[in-house]
């Protein structure tokens, strides 16, 4: 580092600003957000430099900025310079957003850039007053330099000494970047230090005569090689460290500022994701929303990324990232007349490997994301490659070679890129985004100034990334081939994190299936109006809580109280409205309602009685009158430390686990060790991740102190109470008459912080891979550490399954709301919660001036979750896992209505052969002209099926995943269709309704 030239540049930054007159400062606080007419409606301060002006994180205020401009400086380039230790807005007369203002001393990694933005440029009025929405918070949801007021005062721009600062600090950084024996590195230090050693005044001669000394450095080169596409960004958490609330101002904030700097650098091009972002901004600020469209219609906004918010992939249900899809270009379409051809997930935690065929299917083409950088284990080797699912399908993909969303547009940023960029010798295109994210306001002067530079180092393209993709597609053929997920090797924590919300988030999709499929039902049988209102305002929250800060676990503690009450609203709301619908189809009768496309029997205690369920194939049944005279059904045990029934026999040890699991029909045993065991792991992880090395410690066993074992009804049973420190764990394990299923009903109260709570299934089998259920699908995970690759896979993500099995026999673990699994030879673990501190500001870069942690953690409290283990012979699909865990989520409804009189028909609208096709949905075409069926084979097999619909209709046609219309399907007289399915194919089928 040469210290002459840093202080040379320093120098020239403190220059190009002349204080001339201060502002005087006032404010109007308040706990939560007022609108600009209530602005004085909160508790009112004046403020002097160095005085904090609010009271507790997230607290907001209404700031006045008030001066007089000297008369001699009226002439001048005028600024205002405002800092106040917080995030800004500053707004017009009308209120409307103007322009983003941001704390300089926010953390911000500095490689990356400077995070201040404290220039407003004023009119030349000799009086000014402005107002400003400010936020008591820094970028990342916390405070700096005791939240006080920093700056306020009004100054001169020496545009000279503004000018020669970006060329200096450009070329600075590019000798800095460079090897110390390189030519270039010697020429620009010589010519930086013959520039200063010409500037002794800081006049505006002195500069205009160094930059022309540095002008030849910094003309337009034209070497061979990259043409790299530099789009400014500003990646938007929509929750993180800060509430959902604050995001809406976040997202003002950033808007405001791009537009602001469009007007004075003409050739920049803003990249901005997630419709829920726009539609924020059309709600909430609609004339900063009319400026927004106006500069996408100019080509100076682009919409990026066809998903209604950037998703978690691991946990997200597959028909949520459908749905995240089409809401996201319904939007674009409805708002913009766009549709977005790309999939944009910059920091998204991992990728189901059932991702491309969802992105063929929807007409995506491409997708972009930069995480797989993140990898701690192996460092994965593309940038550039055609990405491969499960079924074959595939997608264009590029991982940023800078490797983050947040360049600084710097020289070191453009050597990394020449230097890193994995596929520079098949491919001489490249994207990168430059700015400040997480509420920065994306690209600064500094990013833009630097980009009006780099082409003196390679070819720069302003320019969107649709057209980048287009350009750079053409060297697609010469690609490498990635197959299967792209897992990240990081933040495995997140598949457990939050129990809570990803209970209500399996919740909340199941209930939306439900509503849908008999809200289709109602309106065709009844006439019963479908709810389409509802169903788009609730699908649209579920899925901003899809959000990959949300559903993952790793946002702060304000955000899970606020997202997890709305989610017990929304169910309640979905509740109502499938009663009423059901009642409806029974005429308000009771019967039993199957939305399973398989005939169910199955008991069910209703008020204190266990009934016996019949309900055929999608379709209802009568419900029972009488209880059944039960007495204690054949085979069906429960003593000391037994219980049994005819297909299995569950002996337990002193301790409460399991010591045997006899198959009576196969007549095997199955566990290979203490079966459901509890472990409770020291976990001294954060949300995302726990340490890799968390099993080098013995875990602690939550100590039995009582079991009692009981048949109840058709039911064999052992309940048992454990205890740990301050913590209980309630279970019930149960085994039902005719049933494989061994269910464990689990209820929690965890109170021990720094711990990780799994149960254990040592089992009798052994295989080289385990299978999970994905999204859409199944994936084989190795069992063992043969490779980097192979050990990094330490936890694994799942949707409703995982299962081991040999080539004869295997067991299968089903869980309600549980995704976090581990498998290594034959130890089978789901990992049930973890009792971690929140994240909160102090996570980012701790200090003494940053706030003390909330001493709130993850898990703590009352949890309830059901898992089940299923023994079996041959693998999963021959013993039908997928419907067992389908039957173990959805259970069947009773409408319970009036009895007596004649009874319900039993009638069935929809069947699916054979049981490995999946029926994922139903619901009303996006259109309204008619019905959607989504199947999806899940085998790794082409399979022949059959679909029948009792249900009128008067033609069907199979379509893509954005129900666009494709090809004419043919029936036959009782409705059936005959279905070719590839392995892992989805399928969408529209039924047109009948006339």
């Amino acid at each position: 580092m040469n210290k002459p030239l840093q202080q040379f540049t320093d120098e020239l930054e403190k220059r190009m600003w002349e204080t001339i007159a201060p502002l005087e400062a006032e404010c109007w606080l308040t706990d939560e957000p007022v609108s600009f007419g209530n602005r004085k409606s909160g508790d009112h301060k004046r403020l002097a430099i160095g005085e904090r002006w609010g009271e507790k994180i997230f607290d907001c205020a209404w700031f006045r900025f008030q001066g007089t401009v000297p008369v001699d400086a009226l002439d001048r380039s005028l600024a205002a310079r405002i800092d106040v230790n917080g995030e800004m807005l500053i707004v017009d007369s009308e209120g409307n957003p103007v322009r983003g203002l941001t704390s300089g001393s926010s953390f911000f990694p500095r490689e990356l850039g400077k995070p201040l933005k404290a220039t407003y440029h004023l009119p030349k009025n000799e009086t000014v007053d402005f107002w400003a929405d400010a936020g008591f918070n820094n970028l990342f949801g916390d405070l700096n330099s005791d939240g006080s007021l920093a700056m306020a005062e009004i100054v001169v721009c020496h545009e000279e000494l503004r000018d020669l600062f970006h060329d200096v600090s450009f070329l600075f950084d590019w000798m800095n970047s460079l090897p110390e024996n390189d030519s270039r590195r010697a020429r620009i230090s010589r010519a930086l230090e013959q520039a200063a050693q010409g500037v002794a005044e800081f006049s505006a001669e002195e500069a205009v005569a160094a930059r022309q000394l540095l002008a030849p450095l910094l003309e337009p080169a034209n070497p061979p090689g990259l043409t790299v596409t530099a789009i400014g960004h500003a990646h938007l958490d929509l929750a993180w460290l800060w509430p959902i609330r604050e995001s809406y101002r976040k997202g003002a904030r950033t808007f405001s500022t791009a537009l602001y700097l469009m007007e004075r650098y003409p050739d920049y091009v803003f990249g901005a994701s997630q419709p829920q972002q726009f539609a924020w901004m059309k709600a909430l600020y609609p004339e900063l929303y009319k400026r927004i469209k106006i500069a996408v219609k100019a080509g100076r906004i682009e919409l990026q990324g066809a998903a209604w918010v950037e998703c978690d992939m691991n946990v997200t249900g597959g028909e949520s990232i459908v749905r995240q899809l089409i809401h996201g270009q319904r939007f674009w379409k409805e708002e913009f007349d766009e549709e977005v051809d790309n999939l944009w997930l910059p920091d998204v935690f991992g990728y189901n490997g059932q991702l491309p065929q969802i992105l063929a299917k929807s007409g995506i083409r491409y997708f972009m994301t930069q995480k797989l950088s993140w990898n701690q284990i192996n460092r994965f080797p593309h940038h550039s490659f055609i990405w491969e699912g499960i079924d074959g399908s595939s997608v264009l993909a590029h991982m940023l070679p800078e490797e983050t969303y947040n360049g600084p547009a710097a020289p070191r940023a453009m050597l990394k890129i020449q230097n890193e960029y994995a596929e520079r010798a098949i491919s001489d295109q490249t994207l990168m985004l430059f700015g400040i994210g997480d509420g920065g306001g994306g690209p600064g002067a500094e990013h833009l100034e630097n980009i009006k530079r780099l082409g003196s180092m390679a070819h720069v393209a302003s320019r969107s990334a649709a057209d980048f993709f287009e350009v750079w597609k053409k060297d697609a053929g010469k690609f490498p081939h990635v197959k299967g997920e792209l897992y990240l090797e990081r933040h495995q924590g997140t598949f457990t994190t939050q129990a809570k919300t990803k209970l209500n988030n399996r919740k909340c999709e199941i209930a939306l299936r439900e509503l849908e499929w008999v809200s289709v039902l109602a309106e065709t049988l009844c006439g019963t109006a479908y709810p389409a209102d509802a169903l788009d305002r609730i699908w649209k929250e579920v899925l901003l809580y899809q959000f990959h800060d949300i559903l993952p676990g790793s946002s702060i503690p304000r955000v899970y109280r606020e997202s997890n009450a709305r989610c017990a609203g929304l169910l309640n709301e979905l509740e109502e409205l499938v009663q009423t619908r059901c009642t409806a189809l029974a005429e308000g009768r009771a019967a039993c309602f199957n939305s399973l496309p398989f005939a169910r029997k199955e008991w069910v205690r209703q008020d204190g009685r266990w009934l016996q369920l019949e309900a055929p194939a999608c379709g209802w049944g009568p419900l029972p009158e009488t209880h059944p005279s039960l007495g204690i059904p054949h085979a069906l045990e429960a003593c000391g430390d037994r219980i049994e029934n005819e297909c299995l026999r569950v002996c337990f040890n002193r301790d409460g686990t399991i010591g045997s699991l006899f198959d009576k029909t196969s007549r095997r045993e199955v566990a290979a060790g203490k079966t459901n065991r509890f472990a409770v792991y020291e976990d001294t992880g954060d949300a995302w991740d726990f340490p890799l090395d968390y099993r080098a410690k013995p875990p602690r066993r939550p100590v039995l102190e009582s079991s009692t074992a009981f048949v109840d009804g058709p039911c064999a049973a052992m309940e048992q109470h454990y205890a740990l420190g301050s913590s209980t764990i309630r279970q019930r394990i149960v085994l039902k008459t005719g049933s494989r299923l061994l269910e464990f009903e689990t209820e929690v109260d965890w109170h021990e912080e720094q711990t990780m709570l799994r149960a254990e299934f040592p089992v009798a089998v052994a295989a080289r891979e385990s299978i999970s259920e994905i999204q859409f699908g199944t994936i084989a995970r190795p069992t063992h550490n043969d490779t980097g690759w192979d050990r990094a896979k330490e936890e694994i993500p799942a949707q409703q399954w995982v299962d081991l099995s040999d080539s004869g026999y295997g067991i299968s673990l089903i869980n309600d709301c549980k995704h976090g699994h581990r498998i290594k030879g034959s130890l089978v673990e789901i990992n049930l919660l973890r009792c971690v501190p929140h994240p909160n500001g102090a996570w980012v870069a701790p200090d003494e001036s940053r706030q003390e942690p909330s001493g709130e953690y993850t898990d703590t409290g009352k949890q309830s979750f059901r898992y089940a283990l299923y023994p079996h012979a041959g693998n999963a699909a021959e013993a039908g896992t997928l419907r067992l865990a389908r039957a173990f989520n959805i259970p069947l409804r009773i409408n319970p209505g009036k009895t007596g009189g004649k009874p319900v028909e039993p009638q069935s609208f929809i069947q699916v052969d054979p049981p490995g096709i999946d029926l994922v949905g139903i619901k009303k075409s996006e259109d309204g002209t008619g019905w959607i069926a989504r199947l999806c084979n899940m085998a790794n097999s082409a399979v022949s099926a059959e679909f029948t619909a009792t249900l009128p209709y008067r033609s069907a046609s199979e379509t893509n995943l954005m129900e666009q219309e494709e090809t004419a399907l043919e029936h036959d007289s009782s409705g059936t269709l005959l279905l070719e399915f590839a392995p892992f194919e989805i399928k969408t089928l529209k039924m047109l309704q009948a006339p």
